[in-house]
């Protein structure tokens, strides 16, 4: 195994809102092969003005984006190892460009947008979405995101359904707050002083609507929900997540 950089994750807490908006697909069969997006090459945008790592380069996202894919599957191999499991990759990481251009299970993904589908098993994401989101925020937008859509690969591979859609998602931000804060403690990524109080203000910001209900389909918590639920995972580990 190549050795990997350990990214410096920086995130601006301002534009988080506009960007962190993940969406989290969970068909029920796999009937039928998805579109495989192969890897577009994201777009370049005009400069934004916000470039806090120098990390704007179609290049240095492609490689965190690896990066956060590998560190991500040798962190739940070596969960699922130490519990006596045997752990099974999610079978493909989907860039594409257009809305529609990738299903699950019949329903079009669109833009804007990054999913877990379980007919199939891969995640999906908008290439020219995250690559934007990317090089605003940083690197810890796309640790972030890989973390949170695997966990969803994870709690299917566990067989947890939760009965209601926020049991599900704010589960998933515990466990990607664990995911990125036992991979700093093990010296696998180097976040910068700040960085996780800055990461909690961007959660802050994506939170449900005021006034959606708790038990609605789709909902994932209100903002307070999920930075509290990310924030225990990522300092506590796994133990808040609740995955017995």
């Amino acid at each position: 195994m190549p050795a990997l950089r350990r990214p410096r994750l920086t995130i601006l807490a301002p534009v988080a809102a506009a960007l962190i908006a993940l969406g989290c697909v969970a068909a029920p069969r796999d009937n039928g092969a998805p579109v495989d997006a192969g890897a577009p090459a994201p777009q370049r945008t005009g400069s934004s003005g916000s470039d806090p790592d120098g990390t704007d380069t179609p290049e240095e996202f492609a490689g965190d984006v690896a990066d956060a894919r590998e560190i991500a599957e040798e962190y739940w191999a070596a969960r699922f190892r130490s519990s006596g499991l045997d752990f099974r990759p999610v079978a493909r990481l989907i860039p594409y460009e257009r809305e529609g251009e990738v299903e699950c299970g019949g329903q079009p993904l669109g833009r804007n947008n990054a999913a877990y589908c379980s007919a199939g098993d891969f995640i999906a994401y908008d290439v020219n979405w995250a690559y934007a989101a990317f090089r605003q925020i940083g690197d810890a937008f796309i640790f972030y995101l890989l973390g949170h859509e695997y966990a969803h690969a994870v709690q299917l591979r566990l067989g947890i359904r939760k009965q209601f859609t926020i049991q599900q998602e704010l589960q998933a931000d515990c466990m990607a707050g664990a995911y990125i804060g036992d991979m700093e403690r093990d010296g696998r990524l180097d976040l910068q002083e700040a960085d996780t109080e800055e990461l909690a203000r961007g959660l802050e910001a994506v939170g449900d609507e005021p006034g959606q209900p708790w038990f609605a389909e789709g909902a994932h918590g209100t903002a307070r929900q999920r930075t509290r639920a990310f924030r225990n995972g990522y300092q506590e580990s796994l133990e808040p997540c609740n995955l017995s």
